[in-house]
Formats: C-alpha cells, sequence, structure tokens
C-alpha cells in the first residue's frame, strides 16, 4: 500500500519494492540494479502509484496527485537503501523533503528511532550512487522532525556539469550567466550552481517581484522554456547540464530571511524542496546576503529552516530540518 505525506507542500508517494512486486511491477529486490533498471519499471509504478486513476482530477491539480514516489525500503534495519522516482520516470540523485517523507514513514513502521543513514541510489553517471545523508530525529522549536546532514556543497559551473556559461558578478562574488534564463526574463542574469548531493541553478534576483510564481510557471509557454532547461534529454534540451538541473530564484529578505521559488527537474513547479532550499541558503551566503547559522528559506509550502555550518570564510556543511505528515 502506498502512503503519501507531505513535507511543507511536498507530497510524496512512500512504497515498498515488495508492494510494487505485488501489483506485478518487476522492481529488482537490489536496490543498485533497481537504479540501473528505472528504465524497465519506474513508468509502471508512477502510473499506478501516483497517477489520478478513476477519480477525477481536481480542478487547477497537476498531472499526478503527489511530486514523486519514494521506494523503499530494501531491508528491514539501517543504512536504508532507497530510490526517488520522479513523475516523469526519472530519479533524483537527493530530495530533502523526500527524505523527511521516508524517515517519517520509516519511524512509524517502527524501524527507526534513532540516527540513521539514508542511501538513494540513482543512475545519474555524473554523481556517486548512492547518495547518504544523516537523518536524525530532532526537536526544534517544539515541533518534532528531522536534521539531515547534506554535507560539504559545491560551487560554479563545474560541480554540475554546465556547459557554455558564461561569468556575471555580484558584489565581487564570481557567478554564472546563463543565457537561457536571461532569454526567458532579462532579470535573471546572475545564478549561482550548487551541488548539495543533487544539481541546482539559483538565480538571484534584485526584486521579489522579478520571482516567478507557481501558477505563472505552470502556464505552458513558461512551463516549456524552463522545462527545456531543467530537464536532461529527451524531455528537456540538457543545456547548460546535459543531466538537468533543478532551477531555483531567491531574493533577499532582512534577518537572515530569503524567498524562493522552485522548478524540479524531472517535476516542474513546486510549493517547496528541501535541497533546493538547502541550495538557495548556500548562495545566498555566497553572495554575501545571508551569514552563517541558521537560514529561513520562505517558499509557497512554508518556511525550510537551514543551518550553514562555517570557519572563517569557508562554509564546511549544509543541514535542513524538516518534518512530515501523512496525508489521510
Amino acid at each position: 500500500m502506498t502512503l503519501f505525506y507531505d513535507a511543507r507542500g511536498n507530497i510524496y508517494g512512500v512504497v515498498s519494492p515488495t508492494s510494487l512486486r505485488n501489483k506485478g511491477i518487476a522492481v529488482p529486490e537490489n536496490a543498485a540494479l533497481a537504479a540501473s533498471t528505472r528504465n524497465l519499471w519506474a513508468t509502471s509504478a508512477i502510473a499506478s502509484e501516483c497517477d489520478w486513476g478513476p477519480t477525477p482530477r481536481p480542478a487547477g491539480a497537476k498531472a499526478h496527485r503527489c511530486d514523486g514516489l519514494l521506494v523503499g525500503p530494501f531491508q528491514a534495519a539501517p543504512p536504508f537503501d532507497l530510490l526517488i522516482v520522479n513523475t516523469d520516470g526519472s530519479l533524483a540523485e537527493r530530495s530533502g523533503n523526500g527524505l523527511t517523507i521516508f524517515a517519517q514513514a520509516l519511524t512509524e513502521q517502527g524501524l527507526m528511532n534513532d540516527a540513521s543513514d539514508l542511501r538513494v541510489h540513482h543512475d545519474k553517471s555524473d554523481a556517486v550512487s548512492p547518495v547518504a545523508t544523516r537523518v536524525e530525529p530532532a526537536i526544534r522549536d517544539q515541533v518534532t522532525g528531522f536534521w539531515l546532514e547534506l554535507g560539504l556543497p559545491a560551487f560554479g559551473p563545474a560541480a554540475v556539469g554546465a556547459q557554455g556559461v558564461g561569468q556575471a558578478f555580484l558584489a565581487g562574488t564570481e557567478l554564472s550567466h546563463v543565457s537561457e534564463l536571461a532569454a526567458v526574463n532579462p532579470q535573471w542574469a546572475t545564478s549561482q550552481f550548487v551541488r548539495v548531493g543533487n544539481p541546482h541553478c539559483v538565480t538571484l534576483v534584485e526584486q521579489v517581484s522579478a520571482l516567478p510564481g507557481n501558477a505563472q510557471m505552470q502556464q505552458p509557454a513558461l512551463f516549456d522554456a524552463l522545462k527545456a532547461i531543467a530537464f536532461a534529454p529527451p524531455a528537456g534540451r540538457g543545456h547548460p547540464c546535459i543531466a538537468g538541473v533543478n532551477l531555483q530564484w531567491a531574493a533577499r529578505q532582512p534577518g537572515n530571511r530569503v524567498i524562493a521559488r522552485v522548478f524540479e527537474r524531472g517535476e516542474g513547479p513546486t510549493a517547496s524542496s528541501g535541497t533546493s532550499a538547502s541550495a538557495v541558503a548556500c548562495a545566498a551566503w555566497r553572495a554575501g546576503w545571508v551569514q552563517s547559522g541558521e537560514v529561513a528559506v520562505v517558499m509557497p509550502g512554508g518556511i525550510a529552516p537551514v543551518r550553514l555550518h562555517t570557519e572563517g570564510e569557508r562554509l564546511l556543511s549544509v543541514s535542513l530540518f524538516g518534518t512530515a505528515r501523512l496525508q489521510v
């Protein structure tokens, strides 16, 4: 049985490999093999578990009832292996909200009571698989959730495999100019590439009005233009990143806060994204917008607390706090 969880408006289904096999979807018993053969089963899994089915799609709803499928665990004790399947059938290397949801599901199943490693297997050629994340149960401001240790981010075009991008500068910091984004909106001329396990392109804008709205990004003209940039071939163009890239836009706010919008690779506009929030916080820190410590990243689905660990002028690691609730 697939259970659906909500983490700041990001909704994922959680399903075991055994449950999918019982429905005739041939998911291998080994997570690495499941990732390498995802073209044989992932699209069927999405159609089976994430489509609206016989129920008519609610007015204004997205094409699928969730933002993706978390397949796992592949074992009954930590470390736990899983796959993150986007609704287009592709695999993601990491998802902050997805891992928060998976940790919540494991906790409710009685499998996870302490800090554990969650290992995401994928089939991307430009990143190591699996991508491991240390997840620790925690209480923050009287809210029960999890801190996700996302490690040391990497910056710049080489970190995400971006090709053919120009230079841009913001407050003396060298950033990137992505011509495809600037062609859509001239205010989207300054971007920071960040890898937080998965690849991100954070576009820094001067005014909140330059942020695209989620409803706006759902409009066919803008959706198609952003899809061409964000999605890997054949769905997208693979430029500037042949494996695709998650897109974010960020505007500075007082008090170590940043307002952000997200267009996910393999999915489209989404209410929130944990790794996107982490990438936004890292990009904002590098641009001098925020200080180390806790950064509030404000997205349509809610506020993501991101903790930046620094030493002098050096960023050491980034952590994300998340909570999830079962949809009933």
